[in-house]
C-alpha cells in the first residue's frame, strides 16, 4: 500500500512517513510506517510476528523487543490503550490485528499546512477541475509543496517550520538488540551525541548526567521540557547486530511535542562514530534554520581504527558512569581495564588515554603508581589529541594541580570559549575563580553550570563558601531528595549544618555520608559519641575515625581532619594536618583538596594565624 489512506480520523501518508489529524501531524519512523502500512494491508486479520518481521525487516537479525516498541510507538500516536484497544489489537503469542477499517484516499490532495488532517479531494468530480486549473496555479502548487521539504531526510509541516531550537536535550538512546548487555554501547553513543552537540555554539544543550536520568522515564516530551527548561528534544534508538549497526534519531520541539525531523543510519560498528556524527551535523542543520546567527557545527569526536577498540572504549565509559552514580572502586578498576584494552586495540584513539588518566585520578586513595599512570596517560592523550575538549580540560586540571592560578584560569576560558555547553568546566571554573577571591564570577559560573544540568547540584558549594548557608541548605534537601545516595551532598550539607549549629542534623548527614562511603562503624561510634556526651565529642570522633583510616591507607583527607580539629579550637593539630595537605596535595583524592583552603568556611577560625597567611603564600595565593 503505497498510496495515502485513513484509519479514523487520520490521515496516513507513506511516502512522507507522516500521521496527521486535526492540523497536527507526526513523523514516524521509516520502519514503524512499514509496519503500519503491513497492519493495513491485513485490516482485520491477524498478522503474525513473523510475518512483520520478515517483511519490515527483511534479511536483517532483529528481536520481538524492535517490533513491540513499533507498535507501542503506533498505539502513542494513535492514543490507543493496550488494555483497551480500539486500534490495534494484540494476540497473544501470535501477532497484532489492525482493528479499523482502512480507507484509500485516491488522487489526494497536497493540503496547505492549516488545513492538513481535514477531508481530502478524492477521485469525481474536484479532480477534473483540479485539471482545468492554470499552469501559473498548478506551478504555484508546486512551489508550495517544495517549500514544505526542510531536507532530503527529514520535513516540517505547517507551523513546525516556525518552531525555533535554542536548547536542546538528548534523551538516552533506546538498545533495541534485545540484549541488556548493550546497555554500554547505547549509553555511550548517547554520551557521544550529547558532546558533539555541545559544540553547537549558539545552542544551549543539556549535560549527559542530567538527560541520562530520564532513561526508561514515563514522562511525557513536554514534562521533560519543561522540567529542563528546552525546546528541542533528541530521541532514538541503536541496534547492534554483528558488524553492522543502525541509529534511528529524531528531533522533536519539546513543548508542543511535535515531529520537526527523523532519519535513520546504518553502517559499520567500526564506523559507529561517524555514523555519530552524521546525525550530530543533520541535527545541527535542522537547528540551524531556527537559530540566527547560523550555529557552528563542527564536531571534534574523533573515532577508533577498528571495532575492538571502540567496544573497550564504551565499555570503559559504562563503568565510570556507574562508579559516579554510587558504584564501588571495583567498577573504576573494571573503566580502567577496557581503557587499557582500548588503547592496545589502537594505540592512536586519544579519548581512550583520557579516561585511564581519570580511572586511575579519581580512586578514593590514589597511590604513586596511580598518579603516575594518570599523569603518562594525559600526556600521551594530549600530544595525540591537543584540541580535543578532554584533553583542553585536562591541561586546565593541571595548572591548577601544580599551582599556576593564572595559568589554570586562562586554560579554563579557551575551553569554555570553544564549548560553552561543558558544564563540567563551569563548575570547576566556579572553584577557581571562587578560590581566587572572585566570588560574584565565580556565582555566575555555577549558574551557567546549573542550567546545563539542572538536575544535579552545581550552586551549593559556592553559596555555602560565600556563606550563604541556608540557601545552600534548602538546595542540598532538594537534591538529597532525587539523590539520596550521593554522599558528597549529605556532607556539605552536614557542613552547613555545623556552621548554622544545627549539631543533631550535623552528626545526623555526617553519620549517612559515612555509611554511603561503607564505614558504617565509623558512623555507629560517632553516633554513640553524640549521644552519651554531645557534639564536641562527636566531632572528636570523627577526627579520630578519618585519622585511623588514614593510617589503614583506606583514604587520604588532610583537609577533613584539619576541619573537624578546626571547629573543636584544637588549631595546633588541624595546622599539622593542613601542613601535611599541601605538602601531599596530589595525593588527595576523595577528599577536600588543598587548593580549596582559602574559602573553607570550617577553616574560618584559623584565617587570622601567620600560619594559615604562610600556607596561603604556598599554594600560591593571597590570605
Amino acid at each position: 500500500m503505497g498510496t495515502d489512506f485513513r484509519i479514523a480520523r487520520w490521515l496516513i501518508e507513506p511516502g512522507l512517513n507522516t500521521v496527521s489529524r486535526n492540523g497536527t501531524t507526526v513523523h514516524l519512523e521509516p520502519k514503524v510506517m512499514e509496519v503500519l502500512v503491513c497492519l493495513a494491508q491485513h485490516a482485520g486479520e491477524p498478522v503474525s510476528k513473523e510475518e512483520l518481521l520478515q517483511t519490515v525487516w527483511p534479511n536483517t537479525f532483529v528481536t520481538d523487543d524492535v517490533l513491540k516498541r513499533s507498535i507501542s510507538e503506533l498505539r502513542r500516536v494513535f492514543e490507543d490503550d493496550v488494555r483497551e484497544s480500539r486500534i490495534i489489537q494484540t494476540i497473544p503469542k501470535r501477532g497484532y490485528r489492525l482493528l479499523v477499517a482502512v480507507e484509500p484516499v485516491i488522487g489526494a490532495k497536497r493540503l496547505s499546512p492549516g488545513l492538513r488532517g481535514q477531508e481530502s479531494t478524492t477521485v469525481g468530480r474536484d479532480w477534473r477541475r483540479l485539471a482545468l486549473v492554470s499552469g501559473g496555479v498548478a506551478a504555484l502548487l508546486l512551489i508550495l509543496l517544495a517549500a514544505f521539504y526542510v531536507s532530503s531526510s527529514g520535513r516540517v509541516f505547517g507551523k513546525n517550520a516556525d518552531l525555533q531550537i535554542r536548547s536542546i536535550a538528548v534523551l538516552p538512546l533506546q538498545n533495541l538488540s534485545g540484549d541488556p548487555s548493550q546497555e554500554y554501547f547505547s549509553d555511550g553513543m548517547t554520551d557521544a551525541l550529547i558532546t558533539d552537540l555541545a559544540q553547537i555554539g549558539s545552542m544551549k544543550v543539556i549535560s549527559r548526567t542530567s538527560s541520562m536520568q530520564y532513561k526508561q522515564t514515563r514522562m511525557s516530551l513536554p514534562e521533560i521540557a519543561r522540567e529542563l527548561k528546552v525546546d528541542g528534544i533528541v530521541e532514538g534508538s541503536i541496534q547492534r547486530s554483528g558488524d553492522r549497526i543502525r541509529i534511528t534519531a529524531q528531533l522533536i520541539h519539546g513543548p508542543s511535542d511535535r515531529h520537526l525531523w527523523a532519519n535513520t543510519y546504518e553502517g559499520d560498528v567500526a564506523d559507529t562514530f561517524g555514523l555519530e556524527r552524521s546525525v550530530t551535523q543533520d541535527i545541527a542543520r535542522q537547528v540551524q534554520t531556527r537559530l540566527m546567527p547560523r550555529a557552528q557545527t563542527e564536531a571534534t569526536q574523533p573515532g577508533p581504527t577498528n571495532s575492538k577498540a571502540l567496544d573497550a572504549y564504551l565499555q570503559g565509559n559504562y563503568h565510570l558512569q556507574r562508579y559516579g552514580r554510587g558504584g564501588g572502586v571495583e567498577e573504576m578498576k573494571k573503566a580502567s581495564d577496557f581503557f587499557q584494552q582500548a588503547i592496545d586495540a589502537d594505540p592512536k584513539f586519544a579519548p581512550a588515554y583520557f579516561g585511564l588518566a581519570y580511572a586511575h585520578d579519581a580512586l578514593p586513595l590514589v597511590s604513586r603508581e596511580d598518579s603516575a599512570i594518570a599523569r603518562k596517560a594525559e600526556e600521551t592523550g594530549l600530544t595525540l589529541d591537543p584540541d580535543s575538549p578532554q584533553g583542553q580540560t585536562i591541561r586546565a586540571g593541571n595548572e591548577w594541580r601544580h599551582l599556576d592560578w593564572s595559568g589554570a584560569e586562562k586554560e579554563f576560558r579557551r575551553v569554555l570559549a570553544l564549548n560553552p555547553n561543558n558544564a563540567a568546566a563551569h563548575d570547576d571554573f566556579c572553584e577557581l575563580l571562587g578560590e581566587m577571591g572572585h566570588l560574584d564570577e565565580a556565582l555566575n559560573e555555577c549558574q551557567i553550570a546549573q542550567e546545563l544540568d539542572p538536575n544535579n547540584d552545581h550552586l551549593a558549594s559556592i553559596l555555602y563558601k560565600r556563606g550563604d548557608y541556608e540557601h545552600a541548605i534548602s538546595i542540598l534537601q532538594l537534591m538529597n531528595e532525587r539523590h539520596s545516595d550521593d554522599a558528597a551532598l549529605h556532607y556539605l550539607l552536614f557542613e552547613c549544618y555545623v556552621k548554622t549549629r544545627k549539631d543533631e542534623d550535623a552528626v545526623a548527614e555526617l553519620e549517612r555520608t559515612l555509611t554511603l562511603y561503607e564505614f558504617s562503624d565509623a558512623a555507629a561510634r560517632i553516633h554513640h559519641a553524640f549521644s552519651s556526651s554531645g557534639f564536641r565529642a562527636a566531632m572528636l570522633q570523627w577526627g579520630k575515625e578519618i585519622e585511623k583510616a588514614q593510617e589503614s591507607k583506606q583514604v587520604y583527607m588532610p583537609v577533613n581532619i584539619a576541619d573537624a580539629y578546626a571547629v573543636l579550637g584544637q588549631n595546633d593539630r588541624a595546622f599539622y594536618w593542613l601542613d601535611q595537605a599541601v605538602e601531599h596535595r596530589d595525593a588527595i583524592a576523595v577528599g577536600i583538596p588543598a587548593t580549596f583552603l582559602r574559602t573553607d568556611p570550617m577553616l574560618e577560625s584559623l584565617r587570622s594565624d601567620p600560619r594559615f597567611k604562610d600556607l596561603m603564600h604556598r599554594i600560591g595565593l593571597p590570605p
